[in-house]
């Protein structure tokens, strides 16, 4: 039997923060997610999926980049999609540069439907988070939150570059 290091197991600092967390990331997605599906009849990430296209130029991106955006694997945003079209908010189409690529475009319902759920889905989100922090906390909760994105996929740019907001733009989050 080979020698097998000890864990490392969580202090007594640590044990709580994990749980705090872990609980948040449930509690919050569902809350938003039930927000979303009384609201607009659609899921958190299906929100998400919309609002990544509406904040790029001419609301195109391939398949690929917005699973990227929307934090999703390829296949579940293919499933994802198929029904966004069904409703008429997204289509996909050839990349006319490369055909190997499947384009997926928000349509005028589409962002009909975004600009009309955003109000309630921003309302919720400050009600469930940034209402009870100060802005300093804020500043932390970002840094915290692109230091374990990049823990967890280190080759992949930082959570706020990928989604940064231009000075002209007011994207629908």
């Amino acid at each position: 039997m080979g020698t097998e290091e000890e864990p490392r197991w969580l202090d007594d600092e640590e044990w709580p923060a994990w749980v705090a967390l872990a609980s948040m990331l449930v509690r919050l997605n569902s809350a938003l997610d039930a927000q979303l599906q009384r609201d607009a009849g659609m899921s958190h990430f299906e929100y998400g999926v919309l609002a990544a296209l509406s904040e790029v130029p001419e609301r195109t991106l391939r398949m690929s980049s917005l699973a990227m955006l929307s934090d999703g694997s390829l296949p579940r945003l293919s499933q994802v999609v198929g029904r966004l079209e069904k409703r008429g908010w997204v289509r996909r189409t050839p990349d006319p540069t490369d055909g190997r690529y499947t384009l997926a475009i928000l349509t005028d319902d589409g962002w009909a439907k975004l600009v009309d759920t955003a109000p309630g889905h921003v309302g919720a989100v400050r009600q469930y988070v940034f209402d009870s922090l100060t802005r300093a906390q804020v500043r932390q909760l970002t840094n915290i939150g692109n230091r374990v994105a990049q823990a967890i996929d280190p080759g992949a740019p930082c959570p706020t570059e990928l989604r940064s907001r231009s000075a002209d733009s007011q994207p629908l989050r």
